[in-house]
């Protein structure tokens, strides 16, 4: 008897555990907000506003800091009014996350409106966001880039495909209906594997012709239809440097909004140290070699402007650390150090 109460004892605990979850709660509020219009426009009232313009955030320079301010309501309701326009233009912003109390944040794209006067307003600048990625601190990055993804993605599909009619958004942002045909649309993301690849003692970077003067990366590609995590690597490597995978391991993921809107799936490849000749792909890349441990480990600590020498060639330089790439290497340099 006392083992079975124990054993009770145990699982309603676990199930308060997992109520009083604040990550549990959180997520299910957002899905609250995502399924109920009226309570995520009440939600509206009180929530906080991340801007845009044509995509691009808003930030605010503070010292040497690039901030990434939240907006209450009555702040947004106080500039949209100097453009006397207010409700319409919350209806269209998209709900992107809350706080642990609870406080939904929303992002608002305001592009059809006056930049500067938006920017003299709140003392700040509207910023690229592949800039804006890389100087905000780490927390608001990933915010950031799922934000303009969102938009960009409402911004491409407010026609139906079947029917060409118009289709309507949701509070939240997230799907889209026609009414004519009654076809749900949903945001979706594109899986992309990137590699790094390794012969044993060395690894392989490259650079397409489009990447910064200087920067090598991780091999990536885009995944075929129908293709696992596992086919899409061995081929990507294959197709891009000649080379066959005879090993691989999954390392970590990362949503990219570049172009649109990526899962970035990363993975450690290995090849055969005997079969390691680069066969590259010269239409798919401008560049591809073997990088040693101390190359690699200098590489990392410089940046765009430091890698410039007296003769004018360019020392190589890798991915900042917010890109998955970044961690892919230093994954490396760990494994070869141990």
């Amino acid at each position: 008897m006392a083992v079975v109460y124990q054993a009770l004892h145990r699982k309603v605990s676990s199930l308060i555990c997992r109520l009083h979850s604040t990550y549990v709660r959180k997520m299910r509020f957002l899905n609250q907000l995502k399924e109920d219009d009226s309570l995520c426009r009440q939600a509206q009232t009180s929530g906080t506003f991340y801007l845009f313009h044509n995509l691009s955030p808003f930030l605010q320079k503070v010292g040497k800091k690039y901030l990434v301010p939240q907006l209450s309501a009555a702040e947004m309701k106080r500039i949209l009014e100097k453009f006397q326009e207010t409700e319409q233009w919350i209806e269209k912003s998209v709900l992107i996350g809350c706080s642990d109390e609870h406080r939904p944040h929303f992002a608002l794209d305001l592009g059809t409106l006056e930049k500067s006067v938006i920017e003299a307003e709140l003392q700040g600048s509207f910023t690229d966001l592949r800039k804006a990625l890389f100087v905000v601190d780490g927390k608001d990055s990933p915010l950031l880039a799922s934000a303009q993804s969102l938009l960009r993605w409402h911004d491409s599909h407010q026609y139906c495909s079947k029917t060409g009619q118009p289709t309507q958004k949701n509070a939240a942002g997230s799907k889209r209906v026609c009414q004519a045909s009654g076809v749900t649309y949903y945001p979706q993301m594109s899986p992309v594997v990137i590699t790094l690849v390794s012969d044993g003692s060395r690894c392989l970077l490259a650079r397409q012709p489009s990447f910064p003067p200087g920067m090598y990366t991780a091999l990536s590609g885009y995944c075929d239809m129908g293709e696992n995590v596992e086919e899409a690597v061995r081929r990507e490597v294959a197709e891009e440097v000649g080379l066959e995978v005879e090993a691989l391991r999954y390392s970590a993921s990362q949503h990219w909004p570049f172009p649109s809107s990526s899962l970035m799936i990363a993975c450690h490849a290995l090849v055969g140290a005997q079969r390691a000749e680069i066969s590259m792909d010269s239409l798919e890349l401008e560049d591809a070699r073997w990088f040693g441990l101390e190359e690699v480990v200098e590489g990392l600590k410089r940046e765009p402007g430091s890698s410039k020498q007296d003769d004018g060639s360019l020392l190589p330089w890798f991915p900042p650390k917010q890109a998955i790439a970044h961690q892919l290497i230093c994954e490396w340099v760990q494994q070869q150090s141990a």
